[in-house]
């Protein structure tokens, strides 16, 4: 008797490498600032997975685990996703230090009540931050970083191959330490403009104990807010040069976690 075939084993077997590969780029595209932000809408982010997933399937020889469901192919389903996140978060903690720098601005300015909604997490922020962030992404994407990071998760499969790609304890150390540059990117972005706010604080200071009949706070608020906007244009040139070096420095961490 002869059996006939279509071949639909092969399908299968090729979908479920789509989406075992597809875990490590999604969880990645998740944690990422732009990618995952929550204007984007999920059937995008779905489809802008599924489409690198091919590309990595057709460039990258894999290994697939025989059965996902079972307790070696779930550990690799789990490290899939921890590589990915931890590309992403990388990435996002770079894109936090303005958030902190605009805090600490928006607070010596008396802004600091002034919020609006973040399109990037939904969350609320002071409105310098939506500034500084949009300052950052578009510096960042001028600057091709979203392609160099697509490419480093791509990489990734090479330096960490799927079934091995456990962080060692280092790596994820070295995740964890990239929160101290995040503060201190976020004081040096801050550091120009606190320090004219502080003056003015301080002259203000001085001119409410020379003369008590001064309104202090119809005094310091408008000055501080003029001070402030007039240090943001002042400092704009340096602002860019240090979203510049903030871009480059989130790419370089990227590609330590990797091992690159």
């Amino acid at each position: 008797m002869i059996q006939l075939t279509f071949g639909f084993g092969a399908v299968e077997a090729e979908l479920w490498r789509l989406v075992f590969v597809m875990t490590r780029i999604g969880a990645a595209l998740l944690a990422a600032p732009f990618f995952g932000a929550a204007a984007v809408p999920v059937q995008l982010r779905v489809a802008m997975t599924a489409a690198i997933a091919v590309l990595v399937c057709a460039w990258v020889p894999l290994q697939v685990p025989p059965a996902l469901f079972a307790l070696p192919g779930l550990i690799a389903i789990a490290q899939e996703a921890l590589v990915g996140l931890a590309l992403g978060f990388v990435l996002q903690l770079s894109f936090a230090a303005p958030i902190v720098a605009a805090e600490q601005i928006g607070g010596a300015m008396g802004m600091s009540i002034a919020s609006t909604a973040d399109p990037l997490s939904g969350a609320h922020s002071p409105a310098l931050g939506q500034y500084f962030t949009v300052m950052l992404s578009v510096i960042f994407l001028a600057l091709g970083g979203h392609l160099t990071w697509l490419q480093l998760v791509i990489d990734s499969y090479q330096v960490l191959p799927p079934g091995a790609a456990w962080l060692s304890p280092e790596q994820l150390h070295l995740v964890i330490s990239f929160g101290g540059s995040m503060f201190v990117a976020a004081v040096a972005i801050a550091l120009p403009v606190t320090l004219i706010l502080l003056l003015v604080q301080f002259l203000t200071g001085v001119l409410s104990r020379s003369a008590p009949s001064l309104n202090l706070f119809a005094l310091g608020l408008p000055a501080g807010v003029l001070a402030g906007i007039a240090a943001l244009i002042v400092a704009a040139p340096l602002a860019a040069e240090q979203m510049a070096d903030l871009s480059a420095e989130a790419l370089t961490n990227a590609a330590q976690v990797i091992g690159q």
